[in-house]
């Protein structure tokens, strides 16, 4: 089989453990999968002992994975693929799936990133390798790919994650085994999801590491520390320090006063010429507050006092 560094580096072809996948030269690719996460592929597709070979399909039958968790494909890696398939043609076959809707089109279980380069190359068909599976299979096998290939970011992988616990009744310790990842690691990762949506786009752009934002998990002004972290390139220890500064602080909530209270303080200020502030509660009771810059300023307020009662 030719090599190819471009697309081996970002989308590495895998066996799936006695399947054979027989390229278009009928040459046996003899790559493994990669062992030690979790399940691994292989079992996702059982122990058959069945040759598949590879099918051309019109690139046009083929759809999107509607489970696909990643949602952002890099233009420059994009590019680089499509150049290397002008050159060297798709050497590695797209899985797919019948899809269920309508005939004759085939829905991506792997290689999304190879169908999109494939569609600038300029060409008509592609191979694949079309297997039976439903649609937790489908959902496992492109997490499972993209984690391996550490192709997610934090919140695309927190969201595929999530989907298998609403959608298909997986609690964290079966995710765990699934992934090959500690239960920590996957209740982390899952808690991400509670931060407002401005800051998982933070961490989808690489402006913020997941390490960043679990220091902001459960503050209500995360927002306004998460660009504080962001603008002056705090390190994860830095954000730590901050978020639990704010942790500590007792917040005092601000009222707007009425309209009457503040009509108040401006007379007595006009009055008195010294700063006044009333503060009224809502059951009336409250207090108020002369600003003095002096002992006579001092002087003067308590003779006032004084005299009118």
């Amino acid at each position: 089989m030719p090599s190819n560094n471009n697309e081996s580096k970002k989308d590495p072809f895998f066996e799936i453990d006695s399947i054979e996948l027989i390229n278009q030269g009928n040459n046996k690719a003899d790559s493994r999968l990669k062992k030690g996460l979790g399940r691994g592929l292989s079992s996702l597709l059982g122990d058959t002992k069945e040759t598949i070979k590879t099918n051309k399909v019109p690139i046009h039958d083929i759809v999107r994975n509607k489970f696909q968790p990643r949602k952002h494909f890099s233009k420059e890696s994009l590019e680089e693929l499509s150049n290397s398939i002008k050159e060297q043609g798709v050497i590695q076959p797209i899985i797919v799936r019948p899809e269920k809707s309508s005939n004759n089109k085939y829905e991506i279980i792997a290689g999304e990133r190879r169908w999109l380069a494939s569609q600038t190359a300029g060409l008509h068909e592609v191979p694949v390798v079309i297997l039976e599976v439903d649609d937790v299979k489908s959902l496992e096998f492109a997490i499972i790919e993209n984690v391996q290939r550490q192709d997610l970011n934090p919140i695309e992988e927190a969201r595929g994650y999530q989907k298998l616990v609403d959608d298909h009744s997986y609690n964290q310790d079966k995710l765990a085994k699934f992934i090959g990842k500690s239960r920590s690691y996957i209740a982390n990762l899952l808690r991400l999801l509670s931060l407002p949506e401005d800051i998982l786009l933070m961490i989808e752009k690489g402006e913020l590491s997941s390490g960043h934002a679990r220091s902001l998990i459960g503050l209500s002004n995360a927002i306004v520390i998460a660009k504080k972290i962001v603008q002056k390139k705090m390190s994860v220890r830095q954000a730590e320090i901050l978020a639990r500064t704010y942790k500590n602080k007792k917040i005092k909530l601000v009222y707007k006063k009425d309209t009457n209270i503040l009509e108040l303080q401006k007379t007595l200020e006009e009055k008195t010429g010294l700063g006044v502030s009333i503060n009224n509660k809502k059951n009336n009771s409250g207090t108020i507050s002369f600003d003095y810059k002096d002992l006579q300023q001092l002087d003067s307020i308590i003779k006032a006092i004084k005299n009118a009662y």
